[in-house]
């Protein structure tokens, strides 16, 4: 028999693994398909007797991305009965340990808490705390703004967002039962899961959920108004060839993922054409306006809406690059002047800046610099900025600048390579592909130490990096994640001052 904790939903049977004791699959809210299928959701009822905690619960409707293919995951197993989330802890016993809830990335379309490069065995082990990775829904079944066609759906659009909130209050009502700490949960993620983060730090119905956040490659310029995010309704609707909510909802679900699929691809074109949403191509995402996100996220935590909580965030060096291997190369100065026109008044004067920098890179790289500031180092700074305005010594930047030297060198030090040294899985299946056979173990202690050490004290500092100030619009004090590590402040001052009063 393996390890059996109560909780107040009922009895759970977990299992034995790596030195730490794992609960999967853990239910925390119920399904949301049939007549349910977009409506906020509503905390698990519970059960009766032991229910099996042994192995992961399906994920979210989605076609298997790039990070799960690498990963080995192979096709995801997937259905709307999919709200579940997984505890990894060293002990049932002893004094309550801080907790870390991992939220995915994953283009808020794909991605799930099981995927093995976030298992939290090692995090759980090195830094004595217990950690929590979750599914939530994603792409039109939890994203989907339908409140212009039905009132009682005005925040559909924000459903995978109050999923998450929801899981946060599974943990503060739970987690006691696990050797967790409720009064010190940090929330963490990456990408769509570091967006999701700083969305949460503007959500009224998630304050007091958390006590720290951790942004990685994400920020808070990700969500959309009501018009755009009907523009993507009306382009599900249509691909899925229904004129109304009851028709969605009629939807075999396989059915409603292709239309999520095409809808995301011309909606995508289109905005491109028109310079909207210019870089990533998120059509899916957090919907400001309704009950769930009242406000941009960004206004929110500016006028104090996450407190005193401490941010710990940052982006890698040449995030860009992921996607740019899959695009073709830029040329000529004149794309790179064409493509600026669309995003800036002043497109000349941009270009030169980054010229300035490397006069000698090549065009793909210098567009792959501006569009890492442009979709992930700028806005990483402005979440900074906004929440140091209200706790100005527990706000942290870092960047990730070691490159791998997987795929001839070509991806650099790109978008999600810092992933497995947070969670300290290089000996992770597929990892090595993605960071090369080599990765430096003493960067993966770095890094897994920082995000340990902010979860218990709100100050990344550690003995094992250099001494890492806290982050003012002064010093600008950033910390390099490289091998070795280190200090600088203010990195690419002219570039960063390019998109003052832009972005």
């Amino acid at each position: 028999m393996g390890p059996i904790v109560d909780t107040p939903a009922g009895r759970l049977e977990g299992r034995e693994r790596r030195g730490v004791l794992l609960f999967a699959g853990i239910p925390y809210a119920t399904s949301t398909a049939g007549d349910a299928r977009f409506r906020l959701p509503e905390a698990h009822p519970g059960w009766s007797g032991v229910r099996d905690a042994s192995t992961f619960g399906k994920v979210a409707p989605q076609h298997a991305g790039p990070l799960e293919m690498i990963a080995g995951g192979g096709a995801p197993d997937w259905s709307e009965d999919c709200l579940s989330l997984n505890v990894v802890t060293p002990s049932l016993d002893g004094p309550p340990r801080p907790v870390m809830v991992w939220i995915h990335g994953g283009g808020f379309t794909g991605g799930s808490g099981s995927i093995p490069w976030y298992d939290g065995t090692k995090l759980a082990l090195r830094g004595d705390v217990v950690v929590v990775t979750i599914n939530y829904r994603l792409g039109a079944f939890g994203w989907l703004h339908l409140g212009h066609l039905d009132p009682d759906l005005a925040d559909s659009g924000c459903a995978g967002l109050a999923d998450q909130v929801e899981a946060l209050r599974w943990v503060a009502r739970s987690i006691e039962a696990f050797g967790g700490d409720p009064e010190q949960v940090t929330i963490f993620g990456e990408s769509a899961g570091g967006m999701s983060v700083a969305t949460l730090m503007g959500t009224p119905s998630a304050a007091g959920l958390f006590s720290k956040a951790i942004a990685q490659s994400g920020a808070a310029h990700n969500t959309w108004d009501g018009d755009a995010a009907a523009e993507v309704t009306n382009a599900v609707m249509a691909a899925a060839g229904v004129r109304d909510v009851a028709g969605l909802r009629k939807l075999d679900p396989d059915a409603l993922l292709e239309a999520q699929t095409s809808a995301a691809t011309s909606v995508t074109r289109d905005r491109a054409k028109r310079a909207e949403g210019a870089g990533l191509g998120l059509p899916f995402g957090p919907v400001v306006g309704g009950d769930v996100l009242p406000v941009p996220p960004l206004e929110a935590i500016a006028s104090g809406s996450a407190g005193s909580i401490p941010l710990l965030a940052g982006t890698t060096a040449e995030e860009w690059r992921l996607f740019g291997l899959a695009l073709r190369s830029v040329e000529d100065e004149a794309t790179i002047l064409r493509r600026l026109g669309r995003m800036v008044p002043d497109p000349h004067q941009v270009a030169a800046t980054y010229r300035q920098e490397a006069d000698d890179r090549s065009h793909d790289d210098m567009w792959t610099a501006i569009l890492t500031d442009r979709i992930f180092r700028i806005p990483a700074i402005r979440l900074v900025e906004a929440q140091a305005a209200h706790r100005s010594d527990g706000c942290f930047m870092y960047q990730f600048d070691w490159a791998t030297p997987a795929f001839e060198g070509r991806l650099g030090s790109c978008h999600a390579l810092e992933i497995p040294f947070v969670f300290d899985n290089l000996d992770r299946g597929g990892v090595d592909s993605f960071c090369g056979p080599d990765a430096p173990q003493s960067l993966a202690d770095a890094m897994a130490d920082a995000w340990v050490a902010f979860a218990r004290t709100g100050n990344p500092n550690h003995q094992g990096i250099p001494a890492w100030p806290a982050y003012d619009t002064h010093d600008r004090a950033v910390l390099h994640f490289d091998d070795p590590c280190h200090l600088e402040h203010d990195p690419s001052p002219a570039q960063r001052a390019a998109w003052d009063g832009v972005l």
